[in-house]
């Protein structure tokens, strides 16, 4: 046996000291645990010994019900009552398909097979005399078979199966009988396969039995209407049970060498609310659940306070007697957990006000604590999919996934005792209450096959390359990277727009002031008395909010500041004669500052925002002439800026799903427009550089070792950025793939290129920029649960071990839209042009946007230094939560700014221009020159105190008056 059960011996002892409601520690301590550090997925091993095993039940796989000899289960009977229309006379037929059962086993490399025996197959009436050899000898035969495959078993004796005869003559497990009619039947098997078999699970799943069974009658026997049966008949489980127990610890153990327990199910549950209330709801929850039959075997013999307070006298009580014997007789704690109890079999009643939830690993870290660190074997864990699915079943292999990593967690991160884990099911069978509407297992059986053939699974291949690496090992692409990018990297920070204000601000106020200099030199008012109107042009310093805000991106450390200019603002009719100068002005005024502070402006002329983007008024881009318009609005802005802006992109992510390919048409010309209107006319005089800027979120096939996957999302990538990114970066015409799969379609909607088009577009860039945000997952099997596209036949979905606010946060993503540039556009330059993710506003210690953006840039790293792709800059995404509410660098409180906890990060990496190696020496850059500014002092980092002397004939004599204004920045140390 593996050396995960060295110590077991002492769990009959060490399970007394056990404190009651140890485990209600276990929701603030997860509370307190950093975020989002902690969530992110772990790339660890197992430990050695590890036993991976995959499961069945009896009744789901087995089929012939009624023959060689074998007796009528209660769900056979149950079966052909009521309104059900499906039974598991057949099943999976692993009764006639041993072999193909064993094969599928060793293909997937388990070390242990758990699996039940059919008490009507062994005893068809329920007790020794009806004794029927052919039965014992089908579960001789799969024994032996495990023992050539080197699979050790794991054996149930008891899951939900019982002998019809026993129910009818006895009302099953409510009488008390059944204790001693239990225990005979399960000293037979200790006798017939105990020298095979190390492992034992008496019941699988009281709760169930009990509640569902002979109470709700939602599985058989299917006994209703009896509010206080089921917690007699959980009384009289749990004593046949420890009888069991005691037999085996008796007069097998000593050479038998195995153990034994009871398989207990559970939910999890959160609290609603964040009081002390909640917290002992949850904990009721879970003891009327697990710890209705957990406390007893593994504290003080007896039920949970809360249950007993609840239900007084409808809960049966334990003798001193009967307590003392049922306490302990477990070797370790059998752990259920997934589809069979969770969200489907826990009613309101029993989450007491409190929200259900998937957590293996807080269940995991509740049961250590609650009963004094067991070692925990989970004995089923998994999820289902529809029954409509066949081989492909991604979602299932990602609940796999989810659960795996959380044990592992709980391992490692949690000191938890984890010492095994069973994927469930091995195969497709009869679903219980669900009967076949669900599939859970690991292969495919087709029901509509004579032989009932088995395939693996998606998630079979993903299971079995988890068991050959035992967990999952870092690999060298999960470690961070260390090194610097070149010196000449461009650092950015990008917002959809600035705060722009029309009027001079400095001198909005027209009052007139004279300098008290005898009382500590306060401005007093002239009463009735204004200053004339100013009639000088405005100046540039006269807007306070342009040193706001560029205070504040300086000091994010930034070289480029990227935002965007509104058309239909700049040019509200179309037409550039009626531009809006003063809007030009400060967008001008703008720049210089940038420049002044040593930040290169990145300007956008129009910013796609699905229903909010701004096109001059009655246009849109269907009409023939916008691109015409849009030219001209770009040499408008190419003349009235180009002076201060050397970097513009013209469309930003016009890529959008929601945009037409008519649409999309014109927007292309519209960008190639401006862009040779940039190139003939106003490159050799300002020298700056012109591109468009794509959305470019990764699309990662759900099964990276499934070609049918693969495809798919190469087809979503074309559909989303080669659709803009090829006219331009490429050939000069949209993907081959895309036209030929909407020619597959009979669809005509994708517009041609003539001649004159595919020259005017084709080499219309000077860089690719593009935004980057999240990832998804691609693959071409159908499950209603995820969003289905169906004009490109794929899935999307995502895998439930990645971090979610609310988009998926994966790093790794941005490195394979970087290559993927590099591998369709191999001699363009590539900037960032926007990355950042949405969080809580309220939330100044912005740990997820540290996380982020950490991580995003470190990817970013091995793009550039591991794969060569030509990345020159990267630009965080956004700066204030005022423009980009969620996505700020800084937040807002009132009127007040806040520099949250990521700004300063940023700004570190920015300092050091990457990630440099510990030790090394640092790395040498020239240092930046700053620009000559006219007209800026007035803006210069300092206090200013500015006189103005004027003389006003108001009935006084000549005064002389002085103007006290004061420029600061307002930020909030953080």
């Amino acid at each position: 046996m593996s050396g995960c059960w060295t110590v077991l011996a002492v769990v009959v002892v060490a399970c007394v000291s056990a404190k009651p409601n140890a485990g209600l520690r276990t929701w603030t301590r997860f509370d307190k645990l950093p975020y989002p550090g902690d969530k992110a997925f772990l790339y660890h091993v197992f430990p050695p010994g590890f036993m991976w095993a995959v499961g069945t039940a009896a009744y789901q796989v087995e089929g012939a019900f009624d023959k060689d000899g074998k007796g009528l289960s209660i769900w056979d009977t149950f079966t052909r009552g009521g309104n059900r229309v499906a039974t598991g006379d057949v099943g999976s037929d692993s009764y006639h398909n041993v072999a193909a059962d064993v094969r599928a086993i060793r293909q997937l490399g388990v070390s242990h097979y758990r699996f039940s025996l059919s008490w009507a197959r062994i005893f068809p009436n329920g007790t020794r005399g009806s004794y029927n050899r052919a039965g014992v000898e089908y579960y001789r035969a799969l024994l032996r078979r495990l023992k050539e495959a080197r699979v050790e078993p794991v054996v149930t004796l008891y899951h939900w199966d019982l002998p019809e005869s026993l129910q009818q003559s006895l009302g099953g497990w409510s009488s008390p009988h059944m204790v001693d009619i239990f225990r005979d039947y399960a000293d037979f098997c200790f006798q017939a396969f105990g020298d095979d078999v190390k492992l034992w699970i008496t019941i699988d799943n009281p709760f169930v039995v009990a509640r569902h069974g002979y109470g709700t009658g939602v599985v058989a026997p299917g006994i209703k209407n009896h509010p206080d049966l089921p917690f007699r008949v959980g009384h009289i489980l749990l004593k046949a049970h420890a009888a069991v127990w005691h037999l085996y610890d008796r007069h097998y153990r000593p050479r038998q060498h195995g153990r034994l327990s009871m398989a207990l199910a559970s939910h999890w549950v959160r609290p609603s609310r964040a009081s002390l209330e909640s917290l002992r709801e949850c904990q009721c929850s879970l003891d009327h659940v697990l710890g209705w039959f957990a406390r007893p075997l593994f504290t003080d013999g007896d039920y949970p306070a809360c249950m007993k307070e609840r239900l007084g006298a409808r809960l049966p009580a334990f003798s001193q007697d009967e307590r003392a014997a049922i306490r302990g007789t477990a070797d370790f704690f059998a752990l259920s957990h997934g589809a069979a109890l969770s969200f489907q079999l826990i009613n309101d009643s029993l989450k007491f006000g409190q929200q259900e939830d998937l957590d293996l690993r807080m269940l995991l870290y509740w049961v250590n604590a609650e009963y004094d660190k067991p070692h925990i074997f989970v004995v089923q864990s998994g999820w289902y999919v529809l029954g409509s699915t066949k081989t492909k079943d991604p979602k299932h292999m990602y609940y796999l996934k989810r659960f795996i990593a959380e044990a592992l967690k709980a391992i490692v991160m949690d000191g938890v005792k984890v010492v095994g884990y069973t994927a469930w099911s091995l195969i497709d069978g009869f679903e219980w209450h669900r009967e076949y509407g669900i599939r859970r297992g690991l292969y495919y059986v087709d029901f509509n096959t004579p032989d009932l053939k088995r395939e693996p699974k998606t998630s079979a291949t993903f299971y079995r390359k988890v068991i050959q690496r035992n967990g999952f090992p870092e690999l060298p692409e999960n470690r961070p990277a260390q090194g610097v990018f070149p010196c000449d990297f461009v650092w950015g920070v990008s917002a959809n727009s600035i705060q722009v204000e029309t009027t001079a601000s400095q001198f909005a106020d027209p009052r007139v002031y004279v300098w008290n200099i005898s009382n500590q030199g306060e401005l007093v008012p002239v009463g009735g008395v204004v200053a004339p109107p100013d009639q000088q042009h405005p100046h540039c310093a006269h807007y306070v909010s342009i040193r706001q805000q560029v205070d504040e991106i300086q000091a994010v450390g930034v070289t480029h500041f990227h935002f965007s200019l509104n058309w239909s603002s700049v040019v509200p009719t179309g037409e550039v004669g009626g531009a809006n100068r003063t809007l030009l002005e400060y967008y001008r005024c703008f720049c210089t500052h940038l420049l002044h502070a040593n930040i290169t402006p990145v300007i956008t002329l129009w910013h796609h925002t699905r229903l909010r983007s701004s096109l001059p008024h009655a246009h849109t881009w269907l009409h023939r002439d916008t691109p015409d318009l849009f030219c001209a609005y770009a040499r408008l802005c190419f003349r009235e800026l180009g002076e201060q802006v050397k970097m513009w992109i013209t469309l930003n992510e016009p890529n959008d799903e929601m945009v037409s390919y008519q649409e999309a048409h014109q927007m292309l010309r519209a960008h190639a427009l401006a862009w040779r209107a940039y190139d003939r006319d106003f490159r050799p005089a300002q020298g700056g550089q012109v591109s468009l800027a794509l959305h470019l979120d990764w699309m990662e096939p759900a099964s990276s070792f499934s070609r049918e996957d693969v495809e798919p999302a190469q087809r979503v990538l074309d559909f989303r950025v080669g659709w803009f990114a090829e006219p331009v970066f490429g050939s000069g015409d949209y993907p081959a793939g895309m036209r030929s799969w909407l020619r597959q379609l009979n669809s005509l909607e994708l517009p041609a290129f003539n001649r004159d088009d595919q020259l005017l577009v084709r080499g219309t860039y000077d860089f690719l920029a593009i935004s980057h945000f999240s990832t998804k997952l691609v693959t071409h099997a159908k499950e209603d649960s995820y969003t289905y596209t169906a004009m490109l036949e794929v899935q999307h979905m995502i895998d439930t071990t990645w971090i979610m606010s609310p988009r998926p946060v994966v790093p790794w993503g941005l490195r394979k839209a970087l290559n993927w540039v590099k591998e369709h556009y191999p001699d363009v330059s590539v900037y960032v042009m926007a990355n950042g993710v949405q969080e809580d506003p309220a939330r100044f210690k912005d740990s997820l946007r540290v996380f982020y953006l950490y991580n995003y840039i470190n990817e970013a790293l091995k793009a550039f230094t591991v794969d060569g792709v030509q990345l020159k800059g990267y630009f965080a995404y956004a700066l204030s939560d005022q423009r980009d509410p969620g996505f700020g660098l800084y937040g807002h409180v009132q009127q007040e700014v806040v520099v949250k906890a990521s700004l300063d990060n940023y700004h570190n990496i920015i300092q050091h221009n990457g990630f440099p190696v510990p030790g090394a020496a640092a790395q040498s850059c020239p240092g930046a020159v700053a620009r000559a500014c006219a007209g800026c002092g007035p803006l210069l980092k300092r206090p200013l105190v500015g006189f103005l002397a004027l003389v006003v004939s108001v009935g006084l004599a000549s005064l002389g008056l002085v103007l006290y204004y004061t420029t600061r920045r307002r930020r909030d140390a953080y």
